[in-house]
C-alpha cells in the first residue's frame, strides 16, 4: 500500500489538508497527517484544531511514496521555516520520489530548489517565491515528480490527482462518481 505523509503547521488551509486527505483514504492510501507544531493539536487557518496522527519528532518518512504540503497562511510560512519538513522534501526530490504543494505552499518548493526548470501553479501572488519555475496559472499542475494546486477551490482537484499516482485511472473516476465531483455543475435555488 501506498504511504503519503501530510505535513500539518499552525495556520493551514483546512480544506487544503483535509479534503486531499480525504480522498486519498478512501482511495485505499495510507495517508498519514504529521503535525510539525509543539504537539499533535495543529490550528487551521479558520481557528480548528486539529489533531495529527504523528508527530514530526516520532515519524520516520524513509517509507513516503508521497510528501504533501498544504497552503494557507501563516500555515506555509510554518512550513517554509521548519528545517526538517525542508530537509524531508529536498531528499524526497533527489530520490525522484512524489512530492505536491498547494495554494501557498509551493513557495516552499521553490524556495528549496525543486521547482527549478518545472511547470507550477500556486495562489494568485506567490509566483515570485516559485524560483525557477513557469507559473502555469492552472488549477494543478504535474510535472515530473511534482504536483501543485492553486488554492483552496483546487483542493478536490488536487486530491483527485494525488491519489491517480496510485490507483488506476478507473478507480479515481469511480470515486469522483461517488463523492458526487462535477467539474462544473447547474444550481438551482
Amino acid at each position: 500500500m501506498a504511504k503519503v505523509y501530510e505535513f500539518l503547521a499552525n495556520g493551514f488551509e483546512d480544506i487544503e489538508a483535509l479534503a486531499p486527505l480525504d480522498i486519498l483514504r478512501r482511495g485505499g492510501v495510507e495517508a498519514v497527517t504529521v503535525s510539525i507544531t509543539a504537539s499533535t493539536a495543529v490550528e487551521t487557518a479558520h481557528g480548528v484544531t486539529v489533531i495529527a496522527d504523528v508527530h514530526f519528532d516520532d515519524v520516520d518518512l524513509s517509507d513516503a511514496d508521497m510528501l504533501v504540503l498544504p497552503g494557507g497562511m501563516p500555515g506555509a510560512k510554518n512550513l517554509l521555516e521548519h528545517e526538517g519538513v525542508c530537509e524531508a522534501i529536498v531528499r524526497q526530490n533527489e530520490q525522484g520520489k512524489l512530492v505536491a504543494a498547494i495554494c501557498a505552499a509551493p513557495m516552499v518548493l521553490g524556495q528549496n530548489g525543486l521547482l527549478e526548470g518545472k511547470k507550477a501553479t500556486c495562489y494568485p501572488g506567490f509566483e515570485q517565491f516559485l524560483t525557477g519555475a513557469d507559473y502555469t496559472a492552472e488549477l494543478v499542475t504535474v510535472d515530473g515528480n511534482i504536483t501543485t494546486g492553486r488554492g483552496p477551490g483546487a483542493a478536490m482537484a488536487f486530491g483527485y490527482q494525488l491519489l491517480s499516482n496510485f490507483v488506476p485511472q478507473e478507480q479515481v473516476e469511480a470515486l469522483k462518481k461517488g463523492m458526487i465531483y462535477l467539474k462544473s455543475a447547474t444550481y438551482r435555488v
